[in-house]
Order: C-alpha cells, then sequence, then structure tokens
C-alpha cells in the first residue's frame, strides 16, 4: 500500500512539472508583459487613466503592469489556446477558419475581450477583460506567438542555449530578456525610452502576420547551440516588438475610453 501511495504521489508530482512547465513555454516572460504594460501606461489619455483607474480599484493595490501577468496565471485547457496562433509553415496569411478554430486564438480572444471591456454592464467582467487584453496584446507580438503549428511554435524545437537545455520559444519568452538584462541592469529603462511614439491604428490580425513574417526570416531558426551571437542579432527586433506592443495597447485602450 505505501508503495502505491508513493508511486501515485510521484505520478501527480510529475504531472503537476508537465503542468507547469508547459504554461511556461506558452506565455511571453513576467518581465516582457510587465515592460509592454509599462510602454502602454505612459501613453495613456488621461480618460483612459481615469477608466482603467476605476476597473482597478475594485482591487486595491492593483496597476495596469501588475495584472499584465494574470492571464498566464489562470490559464486552464480552455482559455490557452488565447495566448498564440499556429499558421502552416510559410504561410503567414491570416485565415480565421483554417488558423482559429471556433475563435480560439489570440486574434480571436482579443477582439472578443476588447468587446467586453467596452460593452459590459458589470463592472468585474470588465475588470477580467481588461486583464485578457493587456496580456494578450503582449503575447501577439511575441514572434512565436504566431508561429508554425507543426513545431508548436518554437517550442519542439530543442536547443543548448548558453549552455543550457531549453527550447526556441522559451529562449525568446524569457532567455533573451534574460541575457539583455544581465548585460546592462537599465535594459529595461532603455526600451521604454525608445516608445515615445503614437502608435497607428491596427487590429490584432495585423500583428500576428508580422510575428509570422519575422519566424519566416532564413535566420530565425539557429544551430542547436544558441549564445550571445543570436541575442544580438535579433535585439533590435525584440526591442521593437515590445515597443509596438506597448504603443499599440494604448491605443487600443484609449480607444475604449474615446
Amino acid at each position: 500500500m505505501t508503495s502505491h501511495r508513493t508511486a501515485s504521489l510521484i505520478r501527480s508530482t510529475a504531472a503537476l512539472v508537465l503542468v507547469a512547465c508547459h504554461g511556461l513555454a506558452f506565455a511571453w516572460g513576467g518581465d516582457a508583459h510587465q515592460l509592454v504594460a509599462r510602454i502602454a501606461q505612459a501613453q495613456l489619455s488621461p480618460k483612459a487613466q481615469q477608466g482603467i483607474q476605476a476597473l482597478l480599484d475594485q482591487e486595491p493595490g492593483s496597476t495596469l503592469v501588475s495584472i499584465s501577468t494574470w492571464a498566464d496565471e489562470v490559464r486552464n485547457p480552455a482559455t490557452a489556446p488565447w495566448h498564440y496562433l499556429n499558421f502552416p509553415k510559410g504561410d503567414c496569411n491570416y485565415q480565421p477558419e483554417r488558423d482559429c478554430p471556433n475563435g480560439s486564438c489570440v486574434v480571436e480572444a482579443i477582439n472578443r475581450q476588447v468587446e467586453v471591456l467596452k460593452t459590459a454592464p458589470d463592472p468585474q467582467k470588465r475588470l477580467m477583460a481588461l486583464k485578457y487584453v493587456v496580456h494578450l496584446v503582449g503575447d501577439v507580438h511575441q514572434p512565436l506567438h504566431a508561429g508554425w503549428g507543426e513545431d508548436r511554435g518554437g517550442n519542439s524545437y530543442q536547443l543548448q542555449a548558453f549552455m543550457r537545455g531549453s527550447n526556441l520559444h522559451a529562449f525568446w519568452d524569457s532567455g533573451m530578456i534574460r541575457y539583455f538584462k544581465e548585460q546592462d541592469a537599465g535594459w529595461a529603462d532603455m526600451v521604454l525610452q525608445q516608445s515615445g511614439q503614437t502608435a497607428k491604428p491596427w487590429q490584432p490580425k495585423d500583428a500576428a502576420q508580422e510575428s509570422c513574417q519575422i519566424v519566416r526570416d532564413d535566420s530565425f531558426y539557429p544551430p542547436r547551440s544558441v549564445g550571445s551571437d543570436y541575442a544580438e542579432l535579433y535585439r533590435s527586433t525584440l526591442t521593437q516588438r515590445l515597443t509596438t506592443a506597448g504603443l499599440r495597447l494604448a491605443t487600443l485602450l484609449n480607444g475604449v475610453w474615446p
């Protein structure tokens, strides 16, 4: 009986570890989401600031930055597909019926949650929608959240990153940002300072198609061992995707409170 219980405990623990790892594999890292929220916060109109604060006041102490990772913390099988979009390899032309079955992908999830944010009479539902919008706008700008279905957005592309086992998706999620922060503690502030523009009108499918085009780049899939050379090659791309996500998030939120 004891051995049976021990085996059950081991299986349960292993399952929890796999669930945790799976969740991490589909999430742009917390540093990235918080930076996107910081960029957006600096670009909000006074009316949007007031409207957002009224929703955040339902949870005292919450900020746009603090809620930016919420959607990963509460993820479940029903909402997991909201965080990404799988294109067939080589085709970055978004086709809803093919690429977003039953509307379950990051593009349509953003569209739905924006509509809830605009129209729902229940303030709690609007706050939840705000949390999703802040997070998912960040996700759709991470190139591998709109990559190839055949390798699960780079999750199946195994590699050694700075001498550690990883995969390409995880390296884009957090590995490169960690590298740049280790090189320069003020890296995030530098990115924030580069974002003093205004985003043009945009649609979530635009961001998904842009991310896909980055993945199509000949040098995007690196050799199986990567380090600073690859990180530096895509430094400007990473910075541009973060700043664009923040500016576009602000544009979207300003449009909710015109």
